[in-house]
């Protein structure tokens, strides 16, 4: 995807073995870039979401225990570093996937051998991210394409947080189709949740998709039920975080609410994710762990003012005390199919093992 015409990815290795990643704290009002240069830069960005969205939690984890490895290549080291990225965020399954693939192909080689591999197989998650990310978008297109057909008209599509190419290397998951849907000539346009308390939808999803030209107009998280009930939303389309083996569908808080006024009013809920999102160990999304983070980025919010600074002020009383749990699970018997790398499927065991006959619970 483009920003002012440029092609960006949202992580890379540079000439002299950084590696740099777009700063989204700072969007929407200004486009930087940060560079990692060890194992603590990695995990900081990942927990301080520099870097967030669960396919680029795992390409930045991956690089960092790459980084961590320049250091020394020792069992002991390429352990201590995992653990200690695996502990940033505890819910994007991504993220433990990725580390466990490095260690696959990490474990048996030489410690002097360790870090160039682990550039290597780095590079190659990020790769393979943007192509599932490119065949999730070519399976939703058609799904897109079909409710225009249907419709006669321009298809109204709702997406909750940001699930677009910041959230991943290239493409996005939810956005992909929507992209393609755009590039193809299909007339489409986005109600972008503003997602509270962090804003993702807002600052980064508006900011994306108004790079890209794709119309869209924001709104705040509690109209969308509104919209459906008026007619004016033909589809919703969400990320995962983490996907069970069952269908359920762990995404930003938020999105169950969206499934359930989805379901009341006949609309169709899809959640697109690659391969690297399901957590094939896990039947429940009861048993997905929940991330709670720091209540004040639900006291608090940051805008530009009027004077064209950047500020952060408070919005409850001071001695008020937040509640910010960053992740709800919706239900598989809410979500109409999940699109993913390999095609769409039902949201239930049978539907996931018929995409992917080759995993299983041991992984």
């Amino acid at each position: 995807m483009k920003i002012a015409g440029t092609h960006y990815r949202t992580i890379w290795c540079t000439e002299t073995g950084s590696i740099r990643v777009i700063d989204q704290s700072r969007l929407p009002f200004e486009f930087a870039t940060v560079d990692l240069n060890t194992l603590d830069d990695a995990a900081r960005a990942i927990r301080s979401m520099v870097v967030r969205g669960a396919p680029l939690i795992g390409a930045t984890a991956a690089y960092g225990l790459a980084l961590a490895l320049r250091t020394a290549g020792s069992d002991a080291h390429l352990e201590q570093a995992a653990r200690a990225l695996q502990a940033t965020r505890p819910t994007a399954h991504n993220l433990i996937w990725a580390l466990n693939r490095m260690r696959d192909v990490l474990k048996d080689l030489a410690p002097s051998e360790r870090a160039d591999a682990a550039f290597l197989e780095a590079a190659s998650i990020c790769d393979a991210d943007v192509e599932q990310c490119r065949s999730i978008g070519v399976h939703g297109l058609e799904i897109i394409r079909q409710l225009a057909e249907d419709a006669g008209r321009c298809v109204n599509i709702l997406t909750h947080c940001n699930a677009g190419w910041l959230a991943c290397v290239d493409w996005g998951t939810a956005l992909s189709p929507i992209y393609m849907a755009h590039d193809a000539g299909v007339a489409v346009h986005v109600w972008v949740d503003e997602t509270r308390p962090r804003n993702q939808g807002a600052a980064l999803t508006a900011f994306e998709l108004g790079a890209h030209g794709v119309p869209h107009t924001v709104i705040a998280d509690n109209l969308g039920g509104h919209l459906m009930q008026r007619g004016q939303v033909d589809m919703v389309i969400v990320g995962s975080d983490r996907t069970t083996a069952a269908g359920d569908v762990c995404n930003k808080v938020g999105t169950y609410l969206k499934a359930l006024a989805a379901q009341d009013n006949a609309v169709p809920f899809y959640a697109a994710l690659p391969v690297s999102t399901i957590d094939w160990s896990l039947d429940q999304g009861c048993d997905i762990p929940i991330e709670e983070r720091s209540a004040s980025e639900l006291t608090h919010i940051t805008g530009r003012t009027s004077a064209g600074t950047i500020e952060t002020v408070r919005l409850v009383p001071e001695s008020s005390p937040a509640l910010n749990l960053a992740f709800d699970v919706t239900p598989a018997r809410l979500v109409s199919a999940l699109i993913t790398e390999r095609g769409v499927c039902p949201a239930t065991p049978a539907g996931l093992r018929s995409l992917y006959p080759d995993r299983g619970a041991t992984e």
